[in-house]
């Protein structure tokens, strides 16, 4: 994403919990910044990007010091709405412009620019943060002018509890066709270009034939958004049984030593044994 906004012309300032990760993008022309005061001090728009809420926060609480009045924060990490609920109340507080703008689209959409986000926000911080939002993504939605409802951030839990579906059950179906003595990859020759077909399910049924786990989508964070949306299904009163299983199916992926793999690395915790019997690239 910072690259993608140095491409399109802007000035960016970078800071990253892990100093490390930042230092690359120096060679973008994006100024790598020591402390998140320093990042943000004199920006017009702010951009998070962290794994959850409580880091997004504490990054906020450390860059106090350099923050303004007016200034337009795009936050665009998956949260929660209990979360974003929590972030919307600071930005009342320290009166920044906030737009509740989570993203949909992996390392290869945001590489190339062309991330699906979903936004709400003022018609203010829609204007200021066009330029931004252009640079990063391929299609903005706007859902509402008050991010306080967390609309965006709602259907960012929708959106991705079919993700997440989707992949687990690709996987499942590649597994079984492997385990009923079938080639593994009929089942995605099989549907391809059909109404059962999708890009995404082709992607990720690819990864799994190649052996290729590279993340993407990583597992860990794949986890995390499945208790995530639980979490707030819950609150909603909405049972998922589906998604609880791929939620537990992800946990036992991470504790087999899975979790800094592609989310697609589901398919590798199949087998009824408890073992891992296959085999990662």
């Amino acid at each position: 994403m910072a690259r993608s906004l140095r491409r399109a012309g802007l000035e960016v300032r970078v800071w990253n919990r892990t100093s490390e990760r930042a230092e690359p993008l120096a060679q973008s022309g994006a100024v790598v910044a020591a402390t998140p005061a320093e990042a943000v001090r004199g920006a017009d728009v702010i951009i998070t990007m962290l794994t959850d809420g409580p880091a997004v926060l504490a990054a906020l609480n450390a860059a106090r010091a350099g923050l303004s009045d007016g200034q337009v924060w795009l936050q665009t990490s998956t949260v929660g709405v209990s979360a974003a609920e929590e972030l919307a109340a600071f930005a009342s507080a320290n009166a920044l412009d906030l737009v509740d703008a989570p993203v949909l689209g992996t390392r290869q959409p945001a590489e190339a620019g062309q991330l699906l986000v979903f936004a709400a926000g003022s018609d203010r911080a829609r204007e200021l943060g066009a330029a931004a939002l252009d640079a990063v993504a391929a299609r903005t939605i706007w859902l509402d002018t008050d991010p306080a409802g967390a609309t965006a951030t709602r259907l960012k839990l929708v959106v991705n509890s079919w993700v997440l579906a989707t992949v687990t059950a690709a996987a499942e179906a590649i597994s079984l066709a492997e385990g009923l003595g079938l080639d593994k990859a009929i089942f995605s020759s099989t549907i391809a270009g059909g109404g059962l077909d999708s890009p995404y399910l082709q992607a990720k049924a690819a990864a799994i034939l190649s052996g290729d786990f590279s993340p993407n989508f990583g597992l860990a964070t794949a986890a995390k958004d499945a208790q995530l949306i639980l979490h707030d299904a819950d609150a909603a009163g909405v049972r998922l049984d589906m998604l609880a299983a791929v939620s537990e199916r992800f946990q036992r992926a991470i504790k087999e030593g899975h979790g800094d793999k592609d989310l697609s690395a589901t398919y590798l915790v199949s087998s009824t044994d408890g073992g891992d019997t296959r085999q990662a690239g």
